[in-house]
């Protein structure tokens, strides 16, 4: 087995997508990092420690949003790296008349947002990237020090948020909101793909040529990678990616000289869903923050109807698109294939909520998107399951094939969400404990009982969004 070529004895029972602009890659350390707080700070200490340079993208970013442990804010934590000499980089998304709605939660390059990197002298390179429409420039992901030793990538979708910096385990205090959501941090050779990605989306960004469009530089195009970061483990990886046709087809060569043309579009991650569910064995778990893909619950359905086990973690209370499609006569075969779903004994959605110092229980938003199948594959990133997400929204996944850190973070989410130790169980009776578990709770919760087992309680997908 090579970093790139997969022998046939060593392909798993969940196929990898063909689709995307990256292969499999061999030879990666994975480690999956829950909640807000923990990532942040596991990232702010890769990016303290670098010494080439920091870039990332961002698609949201609130301004009461601070680092744990007293680090500051987003531009606290940049330009001390760049004060060290790190090149620091940042894409921001900039809105589109179509998404000014949500453009309070971006740092979308507005005049008082110029005025404020001036006044302090950020020491920073930015340039600002607008999505087609209405769609999202959504990936939100980290690189320390590309094409160096020590490159490390972060992926997922956790958003720069005061509410999204909390701890596992959702114990809320005075009623703070509190978001749930997951990244993963990838170190060997499909770290790579995340700088080709980085340097793609710099050297094309839309505004780059505006007055407006970019910080602290002056046309400065990055070098795209020609090599493949050193294996650093034993995991497969995939970079996948949803990227709207006509968006960064530059045809740029990859690593193994391979031009990239991706003019029609990408949709590995959709691709993935699709496969991964259809190759499902003993159990599905997925952690969403949407659920509105018609072909992804056809594709459960059938997963349901050969014996899978099913738990779906959601939003309690579904998010805004959802309950307004609960109201369009249109949208009544999706939820009717939604509330079939909640016929097989073998499927629970699910939501949480965590308990609260006045001794009552509080809803927590379930913002992650991730998936795992049968103790040997996930994939973590910034993309719901949703058609936005999958056809329109540019969006980044890493998708891995390794067993033991599969199993630990299904062992790690369970054991937040029941407070129960999952180890001595294998995946499929792990599900079925989580739904006998959130089943008890839910009728806890009718009662007005708070004192449940962990945080998890059963939805009813008949009535869910409504």
């Amino acid at each position: 087995m090579t970093q790139t070529t997969l022998a046939t004895a060593a392909i798993p029972h969940i196929p990898f997508v063909e689709s995307g602009s990256y292969p499999v890659r061999s030879g990666n350390l994975v480690r999956p990092l829950v909640d807000g707080e923990p990532a942040f700070r596991r990232i702010c200490e890769a990016v303290e420690a670098a010494q080439h340079s920091v870039w990332l993208t961002v698609a949201f970013l609130h301004e009461a949003f601070e680092m744990p442990d007293g680090r500051g804010s987003l531009f606290d934590v940049l330009d001390r790296a760049a004060a060290r000499g790190v090149d620091v980089r940042a894409i921001f998304w900039r809105v589109n008349p179509e998404s000014q709605s949500v453009e309070h939660e971006t740092f979308s390059g507005l005049p008082h947002q110029h005025a404020m990197l001036r006044g302090r002298d950020a020491g920073f390179r930015a340039r600002w990237d607008r999505g087609q429409k209405g769609y999202c420039q959504h990936q939100k992901s980290w690189l320390i020090d590309a094409g160096c030793a020590s490159e490390t990538a972060f992926i997922g979708g956790i958003n720069l948020g005061p509410e999204y910096v909390v701890a596992p385990g959702h114990r809320i205090q005075a009623d703070e909101p509190h978001i749930h959501d997951v990244y993963v941090e990838v170190t060997g050779p499909a770290a790579t793909d995340v700088h080709h990605n980085f340097v793609q989306r710099w050297n094309e960004a839309s505004d780059r040529g505006e007055t407006t469009g970019s910080w602290n530089h002056d046309g400065d195009d990055l070098a795209y990678p020609t090599g493949l970061s050193a294996p650093r483990g034993e995991g497969l990886v995939q970079i996948q990616r949803t990227v709207r046709a006509g968006h960064y087809a530059d045809g740029r060569p990859s690593p193994e000289g391979q031009p990239f043309d991706i003019a029609a579009g990408e949709r590995s991650i959709f691709d993935q869903y699709q496969l991964a569910i259809e190759a499902a064995q003993s159990s599905i778990y997925i952690e969403n923050q949407a659920l509105g893909a018609p072909a992804t619950l056809s594709a459960l359905k059938v997963a349901l109807v050969r014996g899978v086990e099913v738990v779906v973690l959601t939003p309690a209370e579904a998010y805004g698109e959802m309950r307004a499609a609960r109201q369009r006569p249109e949208s009544k075969p999706f939820f009717d294939q939604l509330a079939e779903l909640g016929s097989y004994e073998r499927f629970a959605l699910v939501g949480i909520a965590g308990p609260t110092s006045a001794g009552g229980r509080q809803n927590v938003y379930v913002h992650a998107k991730i998936m795992l199948i049968d103790d040997a594959w996930a994939t973590i990133g910034s993309c719901n399951i949703a058609p936005r997400s999958f056809f329109g929204d540019t969006e980044m996944n890493a998708t891995f094939w390794d067993p033991p850190v599969v199993a630990a973070l299904r062992r790690d989410l369970l054991a937040e969400h029941l407070e129960i130790d999952t180890t001595g169980l294998d995946d499929r009776a792990a599900l079925g404990l989580y739904r006998q578990v959130a089943t008890a709770n839910r009728l806890k919760r009718e009662a007005g009982d708070a004192d449940w087992q962990g945080i998890a309680f059963a939805l009813d997908p008949a009535t869910y969004g409504a």
